[in-house]
């Protein structure tokens, strides 16, 4: 598998902590979305791990093709 599922059309609203360190799933199939709970190892795909650098409301891309992951640009809007 080398392109990711949607999880879902939209974006998730989720709430980061700075200097937390996040790993996003960018393969589709976690079901702890957006957050990866190991699904991709049947995959080529792997998680994008990232530190949160503030406290705040963050929009995590649900669609996986994002250009900016592991947060949402409205791509989810051409598909």
């Amino acid at each position: 598998m080398s392109e990711p599922v949607v999880a879902q059309a939209e974006p998730y609203e989720t709430e980061l902590v700075a200097g937390e360190k996040y790993f996003w799933c960018a393969c589709g199939l976690s079901a702890t979305q957006p957050f990866c709970d190991g699904s991709h190892k049947v995959t080529d795909i792997r998680p994008i791990v990232f530190t949160a650098e503030e406290s705040e409301t963050a929009w995590l891309c649900g669609c996986k093709r994002t250009g900016s992951q592991p947060h949402c640009d409205g791509t989810h809007n051409t598909l």
